[in-house]
């Protein structure tokens, strides 16, 4: 009779002690969007900080065609390196926004 009290206090107890509340905590997580409209321009025309950035972050690169929004303060760059085609996207001060 012992071991049938002790049995069950045994498994009620190894019940309780796996019932814990689960406390969910929200994660938050940030973004940038990137504009999808944009329109190819000149060499000529990115700014001096996208060309560094361009020539300092991905040594030997080439920069193939270039194409900015509508507010002109992100570019998207399309890049070939090692025989393979990238596309890149920068702001205007050259900081690299998605790779």
């Amino acid at each position: 009779m012992k071991k049938l009290f002790l049995s069950a206090a045994i498994v009620v107890g190894s019940m309780c002690a796996f019932a814990t509340t689960n406390t969910a905590t929200a994660q938050k997580i940030a973004t940038e969007m990137i504009q999808d409209e944009f329109v190819e321009v000149g060499m000529d025309t990115l700014p001096e900080a996208v060309k560094k950035t361009v020539t300092n972050s991905f040594p030997g690169a080439k920069l193939e065609k270039a194409y900015t929004n509508e507010q002109k303060d992100q570019y998207k760059l399309d890049i070939s390196m090692s025989g393979s085609m990238y596309t890149i996207y920068t702001d205007a001060e050259g900081v690299v926004i998605k790779k």
